[in-house]
């Protein structure tokens, strides 16, 4: 056990030993005012009377630590004197006292292990207040968060997977903890396995809402893992946002009351532990489950852009989380129709170089095609996958990369960028493009169909890849916008 010896109690001295007492070891406080000492004994901290100046009073005391914590700058400079004349070799910490002389700082700098000077300290405290970016953003989301009259509607992007969902429920535990009624939301389904066996297993309450549902009830909307109301989920174009927490880059600029988007990490999850760590905040053990997945599923097992702050957001979360949940999570099984969307995406294979693209044909769970795209970015000498299918009169791309120079994101919006919604992170990418007219076509000619898209997708997908180093801008001109119900009359 730890042994310390305070010499002198002033105030700052006092407020330190009601700390230490609760430590384990033991302290023995030495001060020449017999009602401080006597205030300490009934606080059943060990107290001596004496001056703790004097070397020979000091000589008989015994410490691992000695602390020097009177109010008085000249006593405390003259206590640590006495006490390095009797112990050379103790750990001493002083405090300066107040208004201490630049000669005394010089003096106590020599003499002692470490010094607390005032005025530096709350100078460095107040600074690093002022300072601190990520102190200084949580700040502000809770402010925004106390300013919400009513409930908050916390909407993920359209079928959310882990990063989204747990995002989700970090923001809804931070809103209840400044008073605000907040509930996590989200269009579309969550119908990919391991997502469903994360909802479960971690027992969370998400809401699932209908295309054009009456949203009233919520006073604010907050937007997580992604930052545009109507690209990616259901929500009306023009819904006046308040919050946006996401680590995916913009394609135009943000709009909400509070924005915090941080593309250099490599998921949304490492924003939210962060805010929880500034907070000060332990994490539920859901809450720490959901965000070490969300953090493992986005950056790929800290092997796709993974930035130090999902590292050190990894280690702050880790001691609260369910391991034993994540390995059951990570082991479910897999649905039929996910092994046939990978099984048609091997078959429908093309390649083009090192750049392979698949059509999948009619979808019934889009989640399976970044499945796919994972899979298939394994195959030998392939650095770029592309795979789609359609489904509600859309077409749904996922694309994957590793090992290349290419920006996923920014080549899926110059290939269909224009023709619907497109974007991502380097090697992680997605778009959706409206079939229009072509999403009317009979049951019988949906081979036509996925022979359209197939052309369409693929074509424009392998153009964009061969032009890359040129820079030429890929957008497609008004000819291809129109060429889906073009190409689709002259098949029939």
């Amino acid at each position: 056990m730890v042994s310390r010896l305070v010499l002198g109690c002033g105030s700052v001295g006092h407020a330190l030993v009601e700390e230490l007492a609760d430590w384990p070891g033991s302290v023995v406080v030495v001060d020449d005012n017999g009602g401080r000492v006597d205030t300490l004994r009934t606080e059943n901290v060990s107290a001596r009377q004496g001056d703790p100046t004097d070397p020979d009073l000091l000589a008989d005391l015994r410490a691992d630590l000695a602390l020097v914590a009177s109010d008085d700058a000249d006593r405390n400079l003259a206590a640590a004197k006495a006490l390095r004349s009797v112990h050379p070799d103790v750990h001493l910490v002083v405090y300066a006292g107040e208004s201490p002389s630049p000669e005394d700082r010089d003096d106590l700098r020599a003499l002692a292990d470490d010094v607390i000077d005032p005025g530096r300290t709350v100078a460095q405290h107040l600074l690093s207040t002022i300072q601190s970016e990520g102190a200084l953003r949580t700040r502000n989301l809770q402010r925004v968060l106390r300013r919400v009259d009513g409930k908050l509607g916390i909407f993920m992007h359209d079928n959310p997977d882990p990063d989204a969902i747990a995002g989700g429920i970090a923001l809804e535990r931070i809103a209840e903890a400044v008073g605000t009624e907040a509930e996590v939301c989200y269009f579309g389904a969550i119908s990919h396995q391991e997502n469903r066996a994360f909802v479960n297993l971690l027992d969370l309450e998400l809401r699932n809402f209908e295309p054009g549902a009456d949203l009233s009830e919520f006073d604010a909307i907050a937007l997580v893992d992604h930052s545009r109301p109507g690209v990616n989920d259901q929500l009306p174009e023009d819904t006046p946002i308040e919050i946006v927490v996401d680590h995916h880059p913009p394609k135009m600029p943000v709009e909400a009351t509070f924005v915090d988007l941080r593309s250099a990490v490599g998921a949304t999850s490492t924003l939210m532990a962060d805010h929880l760590q500034q907070l000060g905040v332990e994490p539920a053990e859901s809450v720490a489950t959901g965000l070490l997945y969300g953090i493992r599923v986005d950056t790929k097992d800290f092997t796709r852009e993974a930035s130090t702050a999902d590292f050190e957001a990894a280690a702050f979360l880790l001691p609260h989380a369910d391991t034993d949940v994540l390995e059951r999570v990570e082991s479910p099984s897999i649905s039929h129709d996910t092994i046939d969307t990978i099984a048609r995406a091997i078959r429908n294979r093309q390649l083009d170089g090192s750049v392979l693209a698949s059509c999948v044909g009619a979808l019934s769970d889009r989640d399976a095609l970044a499945q796919a795209a994972d899979r298939l970015l394994d195959l030998e000498d392939v650095t770029t996958t592309l795979v789609f299918g359609f489904m509600d009169q859309t077409v749904y791309v996922s694309a994957r990369a590793r090992g290349t120079d290419v920006d996923l994101g920014e080549t899926m919006r110059a290939a269909f960028g224009r023709i619907g919604s497109a974007g991502g992170h380097a090697d992680m990418a997605g778009a959706q493009i409206p079939l229009g007219l072509l999403g009317e076509v009979e049951e019988e000619a949906e081979e036509s169909l996925s022979n359209v898209v197939r052309d369409l997708v693929t074509e424009r997908f392998f153009e964009t890849m061969r032009s890359l180093p040129e820079g030429d801008d890929f957008g497609p001109d008004p000819e291809q916008i129109a060429s889906f119900d073009i190409k689709l009359a002259d098949e029939e």
